[in-house]
């Protein structure tokens, strides 16, 4: 979604240049779609390509160089640009985002490639999805992804300059020939033309995140009616969203990217499975599904090793799947993590093996830490209050050594466990 203010913060003044907004034909600075297409013109292409390897702390500096010889208006533009295009190399890598164009709630709220890619891949494996229409389209990375995968794309977003970014960057990475991109509201346009649709509803507002699906832009009954009226279709949302709230006509699909979820996925019509839950686990792309709720796990003792489940299979409720494919057991039965007394190698979770259990206290902790050098100490925690800088603050670490503590609860009662990680892939 791209439903934005500004382009970006005004660059620093320099009052030894006349205020060329006052020269005729200068864009207004305070309309930001006067001051990105003007980054479009010869000029300010130029312009912002020498700014690709600039530094940020040194912004004054460049800012006043600059000004010597190119309008105001077009140097503080180019440097919010580079700043962001900076911030999105973490999603689209360097090779597309220093030839794309980004608005501050763009880089914010776009998808990152590795994850709009597995969604267009899943449209592909459907079959018989040539077209999307992209409602919601942003600056257009999930547009991308799919026309990536030889899908034709209308893409729409109702503000003007975030309709006008998602073109310059169909143009950019040379994909207009498949994307069109409307500025519209999407609850005036027909997808009936279209073999499938993506709805992305605005999850943020003036303060900040939305949680109510409901106040999403266009709310999520609309954005799943929308779904349900097409043949084939994924809706976007949060990833906290409440397992009761998804449609029983759904596939819930929660994604995850090196370790963090990224988003979760509901999945409308034929090649998805409606009533299912999935966990996909990005780089590796292995899926966890299950088509119904899972028995309760067993619970027991701790063993020689601790698995910690990704983020989107306990998101997914599939946390019980990885117990019994470990064949092991829950250590307390609130807390999601598993235990074990055989190794177990997973894409769906990190392993490792515990050489010590303690009831929760500092001072015996501080103790053992100290007797074993430990130097580097990761903090993780499920069902503790302590936060993790603050055991590490008093734990006055020192040495050449590392090891995992673990605060959480084992049969109801607080408990330190410590380990390592296993090694090799787990």
């Amino acid at each position: 979604m791209g439903r934005v203010n500004a382009l970006a913060p005004n660059g620093p003044h320099d009052p030894g240049r006349p205020n060329d907004t006052d020269r005729p034909g200068s864009p207004d600075p305070s309309d930001p779609l006067a001051a990105f297409l003007a980054l479009r013109t010869p000029e300010g292409a130029e312009l912002l390509a020498g700014l690709r390897s600039y530094d940020p702390a040194q912004e004054l500096a460049t800012a006043t160089r600059l000004r010597r010889s190119h309008p105001a208006h077009l140097v503080s533009a180019a440097l919010g640009q580079a700043r962001l295009r900076q911030r999105a190399v973490a999603k689209f890598g360097a090779e597309d985002a220093y030839r794309m164009f980004f608005t501050p709630n763009g880089v914010e709220q776009a998808t990152r490639t590795s994850v709009a890619a597995r969604r267009a891949q899943r449209f592909v494996a459907a079959g018989g999805v040539r077209s999307v229409a992209d409602l919601c389209c942003g600056i257009g990375g999930d547009a991308i992804a799919l026309a990536r995968a030889g899908i034709r794309v209308l893409a729409v977003d109702r503000d003007p300059l975030t309709a006008e970014v998602a073109r310059a960057n169909a143009a950019a990475l040379g994909l207009d020939g498949l994307i069109e991109v409307r500025c519209a509201d999407v609850t005036d346009i027909d997808t009936s033309p279209y073999d499938a649709v993506f709805v992305d509803p605005a999850r943020r507002g003036g303060r900040g995140r939305i949680f109510d699906p409901e106040a999403y832009s266009p709310p999520l009954s609309w954005a799943v009616g929308a779904a349900l009226g097409a043949s084939r279709a994924a809706l976007k949302i949060a990833p906290g969203i409440p397992h009761e709230a998804i449609p029983e006509r759904a596939e819930a699909e929660w994604i995850s990217d090196g370790g963090d979820v990224k988003e979760a996925v509901l999945w409308f019509g034929e090649g998805f499975a409606a009533g299912s839950y999935r966990a996909t686990v990005l780089p590796d792309g292995a899926s966890l599904w299950s088509a119904g709720p899972p028995p309760a796990p067993p619970v027991g003792p701790v063993g020689r090793y601790l698995y910690e489940p990704d983020g989107a299979v306990i998101r997914a409720g599939l946390v019980a799947h990885v117990v019994a494919r470990c064949r092991g057991r829950l250590i307390d039965e609130t807390i999601a993590y598993v235990t074990g007394d055989e190794p177990y190698a997973s894409p769906y979770t990190s392993g490792y093996e515990i050489t010590d259990r303690m009831p929760f206290n500092m001072k015996k902790l501080k103790a053992l830490l100290r007797e074993r050098e430990v130097g580097v100490l990761t903090v993780k925690k499920r069902g503790s209050a302590v936060e993790p800088e603050e055991l590490r603050r008093r734990m006055k670490l020192h040495g050449p050594n590392s090891a995992t503590v673990f605060l959480t609860r084992v049969a109801g009662a607080p408990t330190m466990l410590i380990g390592r990680p296993m090694a090799g892939p787990a």
